[in-house]
């Protein structure tokens, strides 16, 4: 995935803008309590949450590096 790609299309957030929650914001070594903050902060999977896998997958791969 690149930076630019919309994984969020109902709130329109990409994959930067979650990568820039993840790293700039509360880190938990949790992947569940990681995506609540990400979505507080971005509103990701808020809408009608047909995202809400992609955004995990994010979120892992953001924590992972």
């Amino acid at each position: 995935m690149n930076g630019n790609e919309t994984i969020c299309h109902c709130k329109q957030v990409t994959y930067a803008d979650i990568e820039d929650a993840v790293i700039n914001h509360s880190r938990f070594d949790d992947l569940i309590d990681e995506f609540e903050e990400v979505k507080k902060i971005t509103s990701c999977s808020t809408g009608c949450g047909g995202c809400h896998d992609k955004v995990l997958d994010v979120i892992s791969e953001v924590m992972m590096k």
